[in-house]
């Protein structure tokens, strides 16, 4: 049982918008992925002591868990809340942050680290797309990389803001599954590799978005700032089954358009060793 007091939860429901039931823009398979990267099946039966909504299942999670896991889960939870205000375009609530950051501070017993200047202008900076033939894919798959980038900036220009999210998040999945064939033992070694109900590493393709997001990121291909971000980018693709997207009312603009198409480009940077 987590040392939540009611005044804690009261700053964290706030914050994590869990009034309606919901977690912020989470919907049920996203958030199940979210918590299967920490180990815990939140869809079970072991959190719906008070109900099977998204926030009544944190709730239950919050009742049940230790601090040191609670604290990790909140303080992702706290990265997808800025990430997801930063990609809209719009100003956390930068108060209500840092009081529900000290409250991850003293579960987890360590000082968040604040942000490097590196990482607290990365919407502002300016990367290049890399040598497409630097990166860890076969040469066929590069070609293809290729053209959905150039087809990425043509829709950029035309306003397709929607269409430029979901080539992004393809291009991104396509650059790290080459990075995960290139380097199968670091990925299947990562804390964060799925695996079935035996233990075994999955196969790469059965792998998720995220998932190669977060392993790319411990065997150190890819930088936390790209991870964080990486992951809006991951939550904006999902859009692409209609009834998620009319449920959760996303509707893209340029600015999130080129937030995400940022974040593809520090990644490919990234993996193509350009930024260190």
């Amino acid at each position: 049982m987590s040392s939540l007091s009611d005044i804690d939860k009261r700053y964290l429901e706030s914050l994590l918008g869990m009034g309606g039931g919901y977690v912020l823009d989470y919907n049920d398979a996203t958030f199940a992925e979210f918590f299967r990267r920490h180990g815990v099946d939140i869809h079970s039966r072991k959190y719906q002591t008070f109900g099977t909504s998204k926030a009544k299942k944190l709730r239950a999670f919050w009742e049940r868990e230790p601090d040191a896991l609670v604290g990790k889960v909140l303080e992702e939870l706290l990265e997808a809340y800025v990430a997801s205000k930063e990609l809209k375009g719009e100003a956390p609530n930068t108060a209500l942050l840092d009081r529900c950051r000290k409250i991850v501070e003293r579960l987890t017993g360590k000082k968040a680290a604040p942000a490097s200047d590196a990482e607290a202008g990365f919407l502002d900076r300016e990367f290049q797309i890399p040598n497409i033939n630097r990166l860890p894919v076969d040469a066929g798959v590069a070609q293809i990389l290729e053209a959905r980038i150039a087809e990425a900036r043509n829709a950029l220009k035309a306003g397709a803001h929607l269409s430029v999210i979901f080539l992004c998040g393809s291009v991104l999945e396509g650059a790290l599954l080459g990075a995960a064939q290139a380097d199968p033992a670091g990925f299947n070694r990562a804390t964060c590799a799925p695996k079935d109900k035996t233990g075994k590493v999955r196969p790469f393709q059965d792998w998720t978005l995220a998932a190669f997001i977060d392993a790319a990121c411990e065997v150190g291909l890819l930088s936390p700032d790209v991870q964080r971000f990486g992951h809006g980018l991951r939550d904006f693709r999902n859009y692409i089954h209609p009834y998620q997207q009319l449920l959760s009312g996303f509707a893209p603009d340029e600015h999130t358009a080129k937030v995400c198409f940022q974040v593809l480009k520090a990644a490919l940077a990234d993996l193509a060793g350009e930024r260190r």
